[in-house]
């Protein structure tokens, strides 16, 4: 007879095939659980952990006058971010929107030196700038083929240059009171920028999910070929994408000016770094295909309470490049996992 102790021996054996694939697939599953759990939450977790932090650890931080200006600092990012969050979906990148928003605001400034010219007409011409850009970036990448990285970056450089030689270095000075409302005027008690900032993320967000142009674009970025082969118009498509990036930084451009009461030659350096980060950190994948407008609202306002937070706590602002460094890395990583 056989020992039934022996037959439950060989039935649980760890070394039996059919256990070591079990086990195996135990992990897997759970593997992808947590990394669907990070790609769905990860960022609210993190946002809502920061600001619990900053709540307990400052006085001010929860003040509503600090909470607005954490909204009203993330605005003019936000704005970038935005139209950056379309060229991404479709597997590109805009690396002039800092340069972009510096000429639109230059343009934008001369204009309103005049008080005859009120506030329409200079942010319509800074807008004008901001077409023509990306009109420019979406010819190089459709029709010269140069990939959006060096395209862009080419740009960058060519932008800020033509800007340093339209101000000779200067800032422009001098703008007419009507221009000023755009960055420094109130409705309600709430910052007009804040007011742009949340009516364009409410615009952009039903293009982007609510219509047929944006299942457009996350078609193009999840698979271009694909997209073509079904009837998609590609390069009408990026063509767009690229005309509401230029569009919207420039917006971002008038509204710094206006918020200043000037246009550096030299503002809105750095810029291309945050709004790509923001992008990445509200789920925008690098690959193409995968973000949304209000992933990107979250993490515009995460690295606004961030900057916020280490300048409570008295933090140099030498670490703050640092730290946004460390956070865009973060979130590549988490792209990268949530791509596998």
């Amino acid at each position: 007879m056989h020992d039934p102790s022996q037959r439950v021996n060989r039935t649980h054996n760890p070394a039996d095939p059919a256990d070591l694939d079990q086990v195996i697939a135990h992990r897997r599953s759970r593997k992808r659980l947590a990394l669907t759990f990070l790609g769905d939450y990860g960022l609210l977790v993190i946002f809502a952990a920061y600001f619990v932090f900053m709540s307990v650890t400052s006085d001010v931080f929860l003040t509503p006058r600090n909470l607005m200006n954490i909204v009203l600092q993330a605005s003019i990012i936000g704005l970038i971010a935005i139209g950056q969050t379309f060229v991404m979906i479709t597997a590109g990148i805009d690396l002039s929107v800092g340069a972009v928003a510096g000429f639109a605001g230059a343009i934008a400034a001369t204009v309103a030196k005049s008080a005859l010219h009120g506030w329409a007409l200079p942010l319509l011409v800074g807008l004008g700038v901001g077409i023509l850009v990306g009109l420019v970036n979406s010819f190089l990448v459709i029709k010269g083929h140069i990939l959006p990285f060096l395209a862009t970056l080419a740009m960058l450089a060519t932008v800020r240059g033509v800007t340093l030689i339209y101000t000779q270095g200067y800032p422009v000075i001098g703008l007419n009171d009507s221009f000023l409302l755009i960055g420094q005027g109130s409705f309600n008690g709430v910052a007009i920028p804040i007011l742009i900032f949340l009516a364009v993320a409410i615009v952009a967000g039903f293009l982007l999910s609510r219509t047929k142009f944006g299942r457009h674009v996350y078609a193009v970025g999840g698979n271009e070929e694909a997209a073509r082969i079904v009837g998609i118009q590609v390069q009408v498509v990026k063509l767009k994408v690229y005309l509401i990036s230029g569009l919207l930084t420039a917006l971002a451009g008038v509204v710094l000016t206006s918020r200043v009461n000037a246009a550096d030659p030299l503002a809105g350096t750095g810029y291309e770094l945050d709004a790509i980060a923001a992008t990445v950190i509200g789920g925008t994948s690098l690959f193409g295909g995968v973000g949304t407008v209000w992933g990107t609202v979250l993490g515009v306002l995460l690295l606004g309470m961030v900057v916020n937070g280490l300048d409570l706590l008295n933090v140099s602002s030498y670490y703050h490049q640092i730290i946004k460094g460390l956070i865009l890395v973060a979130a590549v990583i988490m792209d990268r996992w949530k791509s596998q």
